[in-house]
C-alpha cells in the first residue's frame, strides 16, 4: 500500500492506522529506494505475504513521476502495489496547520502557506493522476479518517469476509455502519474503581476486573455462541466485511474490553482478516 497526498492531509493517520493493522510500514521514502525496500522485506518473507505502506510525498524531494514505472514492474512480478492520494481543500488545510502551528514542508522555499499548498499540488499531481484512491478529507476527523482507512482500505481490499470489532460511547450514537450491536451497560462498571477509571478495557487492570465478574463470562459466552453460530453464514455474502459493534455509557472500558475479546477470539478461529477500532479513543 502507497500512501501519499498533500501535507496536513491525514497521511500520517492513515500509516499508523495500517501498521496498528500488522502493515510493516515505512514513512517518508525516497520513490527511488522503494524497489530495494520491497526487495530487502520480501527476501526476509518468501512466501511473501507481508503486507507493507510505504509514505511517499515531497519531503523526500525524489522524482515522482518515477512511481508509475516502479508499480508497472512490480505488478509484472505479482506484487500488487495500491496507491492511495488523501488531500483536502485549501481551507481545511490552512486551518489545520494554524491549530497545530507546524510549518509546511515547503516552507524553505521562502513561500507563504497558501503558496506551499498550491505548490505542493502540482508537485503531487503524478501521484494523484495514478491513484487507485482519492481520499478528500476536509469533512472528516481523525476517527473518521481511521474508520474509512480500516474497512475500505485495510479490510475491504480483500476477497474473503473480514471483521471489525467496534467499541463506541452511547451518548455519541451508535455506530451507523454496525451489523450487530451488543450492550455492555449491563455489565460491572470498572469507572466506579478509582484505581481504574483513568485506564482503558485494553488495560491489565481492567481486563482482569472483568475476567473475575460471573456476568461477564456468562455475557462473552453467548455472544460468542451467536457469532460463531451466525457470522460463518455471512461468508457468501457480497460485503467485504462485517462489523459487530459494543457500546457502554462512555465507550472507555466495558465496551473496549468486549470488542478486543471478541477480537482475538475470532482469529483464534481462523477468521483471516480481524480488526478492532476504538471510536472514542483511537
Amino acid at each position: 500500500m502507497i500512501v501519499s497526498g498533500l501535507s496536513g492531509s491525514g497521511k500520517s493517520v492513515a500509516l499508523k492506522t495500517f501498521e496498528d493493522l500488522d502493515y510493516y510500514c515505512s514513512d517518508n521514502l525516497p520513490v527511488e529506494l522503494l524497489p530495494d525496500f520491497v526487495r530487502s522485506r520480501l527476501r526476509g518473507n518468501p512466501l511473501g505475504d507481508q503486507r507493507l505502506a510505504v509514505g511517499i510525498d515531497v519531503r523526500s524531494r525524489s522524482d515522482l513521476t518515477q512511481l508509475a514505472q516502479w508499480r508497472q514492474s512490480a505488478q509484472e512480478y505479482g506484487i500488487e502495489a495500491r496507491l492511495l492520494f488523501f488531500e483536502a481543500s485549501d481551507e481545511a488545510l490552512i486551518k489545520r496547520y494554524a491549530d497545530t502551528r507546524r510549518r509546511h514542508p515547503l516552507s524553505h522555499l521562502g513561500l507563504a502557506l497558501p503558496e506551499a499548498i498550491t505548490r505542493e499540488r502540482q508537485l503531487t499531481e503524478p501521484l494523484r493522476d495514478q491513484a487507485d484512491a482519492i481520499i478528500d478529507t476536509s469533512a472528516l476527523n481523525v476517527h473518521q479518517l481511521r474508520r474509512r482507512v480500516v474497512t475500505e482500505f485495510a479490510l475491504g481490499s480483500h476477497d474473503r469476509l473480514s471483521l471489525l470489532f467496534e467499541s463506541f460511547a452511547y451518548k455519541r450514537g451508535v455506530p451507523a455502519e454496525a451489523d450487530f450491536v451488543f450492550d455492555a451497560r449491563v455489565l460491572p462498571n470498572p469507572h466506579w474503581d478509582p484505581e481504574l477509571r483513568p485506564l482503558t478495557g485494553r488495560d491489565a487492570g481492567v481486563r482482569e476486573y472483568l475476567d473475575n465478574e460471573a456476568d461477564v463470562q456468562r455475557y462473552s459466552a453467548q455472544i460468542v455462541d451467536l457469532l460463531d453460530t451466525w457470522l460463518p453464514r455471512l461468508r457468501n455474502d457480497t460485503r467485504s466485511y462485517v462489523t459487530i459493534a459494543f457500546g457502554c455509557t462512555g465507550g472507555k472500558h466495558r465496551s473496549v474490553y468486549m470488542a478486543e475479546r471478541l477480537a482475538q477470539h475470532a482469529r483464534t478461529q481462523g477468521w483471516p482478516e480481524v480488526a478492532t477500532f476504538h471510536r472514542e479513543q483511537d
